[in-house]
């Protein structure tokens, strides 16, 4: 062979090599670790290399980040370069398809771009306790991801907790009552203490509201004065439809009257006879739940909670069935955002 043949022969080789394709999903893109060596919850996702652009390796990794899901109910993306709030309805979109609208609202939110919303607006001083995504009903979001524009000067946090240890930690004789019973959330709503059903429903019109609350269980009687209370009985334990694991999955312990700060309960109790508070929750027979089942409940929730501080750019997904989430009090500004994506309906 002459050496121009061999040279040639040399270019056709560079050029095949230029031509293969490399997947992202093939190269080592992203490192994993864990926040605390004795809890999987969560996984940290982290670049490997520079400029990697988390919306595309999350389009190419989907299955990938399914199984971490599935494994460790939550994942936080640090360290990527994410800054605007499209950046991140884009990769909640890569994970998990078309986002949610906020119905059958518990708690005041703002729309911010699309479907992404503000996390519930609560005074800064005030906590949230931990909860999965509307388990107070019969249909909820699969996915929640939260994203940290803006961390808080101090506090602020997003603790998070994992269902199934809630649920196998708790009492069986508690768990038999409730899983025997279920729960019934009743809701007033009013202009002055909470929200209203137009804000809540999302529409002006009574039939919608109705043709809504008929087509999802819900009992409706309309008041004096356009008022309208509903009452709901839904589960208070479910199984998780990829893993088949149980999950301890309502928020009795979040709507009963007892989780508001003792001074304001009895100013309320003092103010209206108990079935016009604005909300509150019992077993689904109707009876009352004893406070003291609550208090226990709410104590394993700090048990199992994991809290971290935001850092600007964090991305939180989580398996809403699989994992809890609630807020801290805070401090200075603060902007965290929230997508949800997947419904899921209860049977």
């Amino acid at each position: 062979m002459s050496n121009v043949e061999s040279k040639l022969t040399h270019s056709n080789q560079l050029k095949t090599i230029r031509r293969k394709a490399v997947k992202l999903s093939d190269a080592k893109l992203v490192k994993t670790d864990l926040l605390q060596a004795e809890k999987p919850l969560p996984l940290v996702v982290q670049p490997a290399l520079e400029d990697i652009k988390l919306v595309d390796w999350a389009a190419n990794n989907r299955e990938q980040i399914e199984k971490w899901l599935y494994q460790n109910g939550g994942i936080l993306f640090r360290n990527f370069d994410i800054k605007e709030i499209t950046e991140f309805e884009q990769l909640v979109k890569a994970i998990s398809g078309d986002l949610l609208d906020y119905s059958y609202r518990s708690t005041p939110r703002s729309q911010v771009s699309g479907k992404i919303y503000t996390s519930t607006e609560y005074p800064a001083d005030q906590s949230i306790p931990l909860h999965n995504e509307m388990a107070y009903s019969r249909s909820w979001p699969m996915k929640i991801g939260f994203f940290s524009v803006k961390s808080a000067e101090t506090g602020g946090e997003t603790p998070i907790a994992d269902s199934r240890k809630i649920f196998h930690r708790l009492n069986p004789k508690i768990k038999e009552k409730f899983i025997e019973k279920q729960i019934m959330y009743v809701r007033n709503y009013d202009t002055q203490l909470d929200l209203t059903w137009q804000n809540v429903f999302q529409t002006d019109k009574k039939l919608e509201v109705e043709n809504y609350c008929q087509k999802a269980g819900i009992e409706f009687e309309w008041k004096d004065n356009n008022y309208l209370r509903t009452r709901q009985v839904c589960q208070a334990v479910a199984t998780h439809p990829k893993t088949g694991e149980k999950v301890w999955f309502n928020q009795a312990h979040l709507f009963h009257v007892s989780s508001l700060e003792q001074e304001t309960s009895q100013i309320l109790l003092s103010a209206l006879p108990e079935e016009y508070l604005p909300r509150n929750a019992y077993y689904g027979d109707g009876s009352e739940i004893e406070k003291s089942v609550l208090d226990e409940i709410r104590e394993l929730y700090q048990q199992e909670s994991v809290i971290f501080p935001w850092q600007e750019g964090d991305v939180l997904m989580l398996d809403n069935m699989l994992t809890a989430h609630g807020r801290m009090p805070f401090s200075g500004l603060r902007k965290v955002v929230v997508g949800m994506a997947e419904p899921f309906f209860y049977s």
